[in-house]
């Protein structure tokens, strides 16, 4: 009985212990708590008495950490959160099976340095798996806490989130060779020791991007707008409004949020002409996102438009429709004074439940217990560099909410020769939440890692601006602003080490991870030989010759 209760309390510690990393991430942002909050997890692990109760601890651990940092999915998926976070939570597996093995017992040095190198490799390794858009997408990597560290963004400029992530483990496993090894104490703090002094040669010795030149981006954010059927006509009205207050304040460009357009413009010729009139009265182009069904097969929009001008402002955006499947999409469009200019990217990762339902066949049940998508929604082809009017040579890359949390989009971006990269994003089903916060702060690693200033603009805040370097520019509006503000964003020139070189931290790890595996595998194999047949202990007999 003793022993089951034992067992009972260490399941509730696991999973008390990996939703502790939660308070590094916005919305409490203690950063500095990412170095310590996996301590006290891998103290646990590494007293586990069975490698299948390392599993185990591992598995709950990661479950409470998904909950913990999604805790805000909860009004839109209900229950289905559980077993969601139980499915991804598998993937801390193989890290808790490291975790034993190396810091498990009393580790000599030479086990201990290498824990220092294999833990944060096996961690990383959970984070890369449920990367995959089906699982989440990248949402909740434990360097994305370290947003707001110049330090860590520096780092993230060289290897992306990855590298931050695998400095912030790897500090979080001296600390536990202090606290529980005492013979490993010169590893220990040579590897945290290695953490700072590569900090540091990166901040001194790592160039930062070349500022050059600026834009006058404006934001418009309506705030929040009660739901029912003509709830998209009158959030078209309140960024219309806000909008038309920007005139004379000399923009070179206005954003709108995700949804900010609630009807496809080519059926809807009065609201492409209401766009072309207020680009021309503010003085700059508009970048809206219409969320809205297509029409299907060729449009055409001289008959669709009730004058000669409005088929005109749609021409562009209907000739892009005439090839639509007749789905809903999500579309960043770019407006100017004589309309929509043709430039049109369409959303490309879509958002698990929210805008499609994986294996619909199967999970579409989903539907009957939250806020699960009704109809999934098209995905776009590929993504899109949009030429800026009246600014030459400046080209914007725009991402739609979600995308912004993968690295891999920004970069793609940035190498096709983006200059200002640009997410806009409705977070208003979890307004009251952490959401907010933690959409909003992935702009500023998307900014550092590729040396591009980035946009954060949503309906209904968070939204803010970040530099080049991933520095905040101008004040962030909080979700309870309902306003248009005008940043003076820094452009830069050059190319960070990430965006050369993309993800080799990750490289470097699963090469890492699988020298391992093939030298135990050599072991394991060294030890099933089969001993050599033993000499013979007597004299063979004689034969005797007559």
């Amino acid at each position: 009985m003793g022993s089951k209760r034992i067992r009972y309390r260490r399941a509730a510690a696991a999973v008390a212990a990996g939703a502790l990393p939660c308070l590094a991430f916005p919305a409490p942002a203690l950063w500095w708590f990412a170095y310590v909050a996996l301590v006290p997890w891998m103290l646990l692990l590494r007293s586990a008495p069975s490698g299948r109760r390392a599993a185990l601890e591992g598995w709950l651990g990661g479950a409470g950490f998904i909950v913990a940092v999604h805790h805000w999915l909860l009004p839109s998926l209900h229950v289905f959160l559980l077993p969601l976070a139980a499915l991804v939570g598998l993937l801390w597996i193989p890290w808790a099976l490291l975790v034993r093995e190396f810091l498990g017992g009393v580790p000599d040095p030479g086990r201990a340095a290498a824990a220092l190198l294999l833990v944060p490799a096996g961690w990383l390794l959970s984070e890369l798996a449920r990367s995959w858009q089906g699982l989440g997408g990248p949402w909740g990597l434990l360097g994305a806490s370290q947003w707001q560290v110049p330090p860590a963004l520096r780092l993230a400029s060289v290897g992306g989130v990855w590298l931050v992530s695998l400095l912030v483990v790897a500090v979080n496993c001296g600390l536990v060779l202090l606290i529980a090894v005492p013979g490993a104490r010169v590893p220990a703090v040579a590897g945290v020791t290695g953490c700072v002094v590569l900090t540091g040669a990166v901040w001194l010795w790592v160039p930062r991007p070349e500022v050059s030149g600026a834009l006058r981006v404006a934001v418009v954010q309506p705030g929040l707008v009660a739901d029912g059927p003509d709830s998209a006509e009158r959030r078209f009205a309140a960024g219309e409004r806000l909008t038309r207050a920007l005139a004379g304040q000399r923009v070179d460009l206005v954003v709108w949020g995700e949804s900010s357009v609630g009807a496809d413009l080519a059926g809807r010729p009065d609201l492409a002409g209401r766009l072309a009139a207020l680009s021309a009265e503010v003085g700059a182009p508009l970048l809206v996102n219409v969320d809205a069904r297509r029409p299907a097969g060729p449009v055409a929009p001289a008959a669709a438009a009730p004058d000669a001008a409005a088929a005109a402002f749609t021409a562009p955006v209907a000739a892009a429709a005439s090839t639509a499947d007749g789905g809903i999409y999500k579309s960043s469009v770019l407006v100017g004074p004589r309309g929509p200019t043709g430039d049109r990217y369409d959303k490309m990762r879509l958002v698990p439940f929210g805008e499609y339902i994986p294996a619909r066949s199967l999970l579409g049940w989903a539907t009957s217990v939250g806020k699960a998508a009704g109809e999934d929604r098209r995905r776009g082809a590929e993504p899109v560099l949009m030429n800026l009017p009246g600014r030459p040579g400046v080209r914007i890359g725009p991402l739609v909410c979600f995308e912004s949390a993968f690295p891999d989009m920004s970069r793609r971006l940035t190498r096709d020769g983006a200059a200002l990269l640009i997410a806009q994003s409705a977070t208003s089903s979890f307004q009251r939440s952490w959401a907010p916060a933690q959409h909003a702060s992935l702009a500023a690693l998307r900014a550092a890692e590729d040396g591009r200033p980035m946009v954060h603009a949503t309906l209904t805040g968070i939204s803010a601006v970040y530099g080049p370097s991933g520095e905040r520019v101008g004040g962030a509006l909080p979700t309870s602003a309902r306003t248009a503000r005008v940043y003076e964003v820094p452009l830069a020139r050059g190319s960070t080490y990430y965006v050369r070189f993309g993800d080799w931290p990750v490289g470097a790890c699963l090469a890492l991870l699988a020298v391992y595996c093939a030298a135990e595998g050599a072991r394991s194999l060294g030890l099933r030989k089969p001993a050599p047949a033993p000499e013979p202990t007597t004299p063979p007999a004689r034969t005797a010759r007559g």
